[in-house]
């Protein structure tokens, strides 16, 4: 079976740059595993497997994409047997005009919401730049995108996917450089506290903390020898002491289906990686106050790389059976150069660490500028709020103010008094003892007139 790419090792790993594929991303499908003994096996239980990101600012797009054109089968087939410059040089992306309408649909509609993400991201960016008011090209701007086609921003065509396999294979490729550059940056950052450290230290103290940081220093490089990554050395140790086999009985070919975990035919950088452990427990204990574990991880980088090196011959970061077993007849796999660790010669010189203190100290004024200025927005934000808070009491004691004159004036001009909100408030009054005496005899007569019987009505007939 041709080695297939497979997605799958995106998915099983961490996030650790640049242990994928070198395509195995772009254009992969989760591959069938392979039954080597017939129909007798018994069926594994199937392991969930980790959500994995890449790193990349499109991953999310880009795992999306492949899990839709897993679901095809045509699309599925093709790639299954498709090799390294099938996917690299695009072949493969003009299959996409076979897959299924609805694997189309879906994947149109992933592209429009990659678009307006995208667009978000940018409106986001010039919102942040203080460029509010500029007047947004949205199809300029979105060239800057390289993974998919600025131009056509509804649809998913070959285009599409053969941007989304280049990008991610170059930003991959990219990957492990950056992350030396990270490391080198955090060495200097550490070596950068060191120092100013000591120097808030008095003379006696200083010496004395020097004295331990040397200690811990030596105490580091005091451990057993390191293997060369890849060498016979080093993998009959792994045979040993991992497989518990005899060291005398190392067989490559054996050794490589041994750590072949996923049966895939080939060894991925992870199942590499993997080889390095008992090498790096030689100089790293994470319970040791010495040793420090971003070095680790650095060491394990070097390590792959150096096998990459020296065994990857067609570059397409996965070492085959046939490459393994040629590596194992080279000069080098029986007599190794001795491998230097992190700890022979530091990663960065004095003068890029000048140059990443003087960047600090810009950085350290920037912030500084910006607090300050915040802290005067503060102040003005607290003046013009007590000034707000009294203009509302004045606003308060004139209202206050005006309507007890309202009522004072309605009161000498004998007006009902008014409500809250300038309604009329009609209340009834009480009468006066001699307006009660002064208005009884008219009401008696009034009552005496009322009792009176009533006149006969005129003008009837006579009843005999």
């Amino acid at each position: 079976m041709k080695n297939s790419l497979k997605i799958v090792k995106l998915r099983r790993m961490k996030l650790k740059p640049g242990w994928l594929l070198l395509l195995s991303i772009a254009a992969g499908v989760l591959s069938v595993p392979i039954d080597r003994n017939g129909g007798n096996q018994e069926p594994k239980e199937e392991v969930p497997e980790e959500n994995m990101d890449t790193g990349l600012y499109y991953d999310r797009y880009l795992r999306e994409v492949i899990e839709v054109l897993e679901t095809d089968p045509h699309f599925r087939e093709k790639l299954q047997t498709a090799n390294t410059e099938d996917i690299k040089n695009g072949r493969l992306s003009k299959e996409l005009d076979l897959v299924s309408h609805h694997v189309r649909t879906r994947l149109d509609e992933l592209k429009r919401q990659e678009v307006s993400r995208l667009r978000m991201l940018l409106k986001a960016k010039l919102d942040s730049t203080n460029t509010q008011s500029v007047q947004m090209d949205h199809a300029s701007l979105l060239k800057q995108f390289e993974h998919l086609d600025p131009h056509n921003q509804n649809t998913f065509e070959a285009k599409d996917l053969e941007l989304l396999i280049s990008t991610a294979t170059k930003d991959l490729e990219n990957y492990d450089a950056e992350r030396h550059e990270e490391f080198k940056r955090y060495e200097m950052l550490k070596e950068h506290e060191r120092r100013e450290y000591l120097k808030g230290l008095d003379q006696e103290k200083r010496e004395k903390e020097e004295k331990r940081m040397q200690e811990l220093k030596e105490k580091h490089r005091q451990h057993p020898k390191v293997n060369a990554p890849g060498s016979v050395a080093q993998l009959r140790e792994v045979w040993e002491e991992t497989d518990g086999l005899d060291p005398q009985e190392f067989n490559p070919k054996t050794f490589f289906k041994l750590h072949d975990t996923n049966e895939d035919g080939v060894l991925d950088e992870q199942e590499l990686e993997a080889l390095f452990t008992k090498e790096l427990e030689k100089v790293y204990d994470p319970k040791n106050e010495e040793d420090d574990m971003m070095e680790m991880e650095e060491e394990r980088l070097r390590m792959r790389e150096h096998v990459m090196r020296n065994v990857d011959t067609n570059k397409d970061r996965l070492v085959s059976l046939e490459e393994f077993l040629k590596s194992t007849e080279k000069k080098e796999f029986n007599n190794p150069k001795e491998w230097e660790t992190l700890d022979t010669e530091p990663v960065y010189t004095e003068e890029e660490l000048q140059r990443f203190e003087a960047e600090l100290r810009d950085k350290e004024e920037e912030l500084k500028r910006r607090a300050e200025t915040l802290r005067q927005e503060q102040e003005l934000l607290k003046e013009r709020g007590k000034a707000l808070e009294a203009q509302r009491r004045e606003y308060q004691q004139a209202v206050l103010e005006m309507s007890q004159r309202q009522k004072e004036q309605q009161a000498a001009d004998g007006q009902p008094p008014a409500g809250p909100n300038g309604e009329l408030q009609f209340q009834p009054q009480t009468q006066k003892p001699e307006d009660k005496e002064a208005k009884a005899p008219a009401e008696q007569q009034a009552e005496a007139q009322n009792s009176l019987p009533a006149e006969p009505p005129q003008n009837l007939p006579l009843h005999t």
